[in-house]
């Protein structure tokens, strides 16, 4: 599972404490510092390892857009009690900029921005190396089209690859959002993954592709709880 290594900066202790909870229960943040003085948090940041700064806007000595132009190699994530900031904020080229009372719900749509962010970021792998029925093989990542569960063997799982059909042994889907860049593919329903590239339209329930199958275009389902993601996704593709 991808994660990122969060500082955390507000100046109200209550505030700070609350945002702390919050990253506590979403296992993609890593909490490196915690800080509620941002004159403090500009001496200190550069002997720390982060990828995202969670900062408030209004704080006595320095603001919170102020902080984001002091640290222009790292991301940032505003989140404020005001609304008059936002356009300032995305100026900035901010991650996303929240309104309090935070919600966990709404953290983790931000959260899995800044996620898609960072790995658009790192070097782009070309293959993935896999076991297959005929062997182990090298795949050329372009090639891949669909993923679903093998009607054989729920272990296995089923690819479209350049026309033709792969059976990876032995695979989750979970190692396969490891191997694939996640900017590029995304799991759809329990039992489907697909290259971004060969969606054609969709709606909330239904995904129209361009990937013959069959000899017809094949059309997929979206299951609830990948219905955010999914549509994350397409929004920044």
């Amino acid at each position: 599972m991808q994660q990122l290594k969060c500082v955390l900066l507000d100046d109200e202790l209550p505030g700070l404490t609350y945002l702390k909870l919050l990253c506590e229960q979403i296992p993609e943040i890593e909490i490196v510092k915690s800080f509620n003085d941002p004159l403090l948090f500009i001496k200190e940041q550069e002997k720390l390892n982060y990828d995202l700064c969670i900062c408030d806007i209004e704080m006595p000595g320095l603001k919170g857009t102020e902080v984001a132009q002091l640290i222009q190699s790292k991301m940032i994530l505003f989140t404020t009690a005001y609304k008059e900031f936002a356009v300032e904020a995305f100026e900035l080229n901010a991650v996303d900029y929240l309104t309090k009372p935070l919600k966990k719900e709404r953290l983790q749509v931000a959260i899995e921005k800044a996620l898609l962010r960072k790995e658009q970021k790192a070097p782009i792998a070309q293959t993935i190396q896999w076991q297959t029925e005929k062997g182990k093989a090298v795949l050329q990542i372009e090639n891949i089209l669909h993923i679903q569960t093998s009607p054989i063997d729920s272990r296995d799982k089923q690819m479209i690859y350049d026309n033709q059909i792969i059976t990876l042994k032995n695979i989750t889907f979970e190692k396969l959002k490891q191997l694939l860049p996640s900017n590029s593919y995304c799991q759809i329903n329990k039992n489907e993954m697909i290259r971004l590239n060969c969606v054609t339209f969709f709606t909330a329930d239904q995904i129209d592709t361009s990937i013959e199958f069959q000899n017809k275009k094949m059309v997929l389902s979206i299951g609830n709880s990948f219905k955010v993601e999914f549509s994350e996704k397409m929004k920044n593709f």
